[in-house]
């Protein structure tokens, strides 16, 4: 096998075991996102066997000498000669450079959109926590104990008050 065949399977065989199918599957709502997903690791799986097992095996060498016996050294000589000029092309990576720098750069949004995300899901559980504080509050909480937790509703009501302005 050619060596950038040889580190395609590689590379290959590394992300397999360095994806966290697990992790991944918990964050899904959705059916139809699970069945997705299930789809999509299942192809990858294929597509991962098949360069472990199809692409990385080496062709075993061809036994020159026992064909010379069975059939004469003039005509497995031609056929040895057109076996070693036989030139398989090295392949050329073209699109990795190409869409490295867009998937960069789309790894730096998504950790932006991450950091959001923990922010805005930590806002909401101090928002939850402060509903559910005045939710068992409510029965008995005075006017004064609700304006001093909403200083700015005691700002606007006092203001509508001073105003002679009553909401019609």
């Amino acid at each position: 096998m050619s060596g950038v065949g040889k580190k395609v399977v590689d590379v290959a065989f590394k992300a397999g075991r360095t994806i966290d199918w697990d992790g991944m599957a918990k964050l899904l709502v959705s059916d139809e996102a699970r069945r997705e997903f299930a789809t999509l690791r299942r192809a990858f799986d294929e597509v991962n066997t098949q360069l472990q097992t199809k692409f990385s095996q080496e062709p075993e060498p061809i036994d020159w000498e026992y064909y010379r016996k069975g059939i004469g050294s003039r005509l497995v000589d031609v056929y040895k000669q057109a076996y070693d000029e036989v030139k398989i092309p090295q392949y050329v990576d073209n699109v990795t450079p190409q869409y490295k720098p867009k998937f960069d750069a789309l790894l730096v949004e998504l950790k932006e959109a991450e950091e959001m995300s923990w922010k805005e899901s930590e806002r909401l559980e101090k928002e939850i926590a402060e509903v559910q504080e005045l939710k068992e509050k409510f029965s008995t909480m005075t006017a004064d104990e609700y304006f001093a937790k909403h200083p700015e509703l005691k700002k606007k009501f006092d203001d509508e008050i001073r105003n002679d302005y009553w909401g019609y």
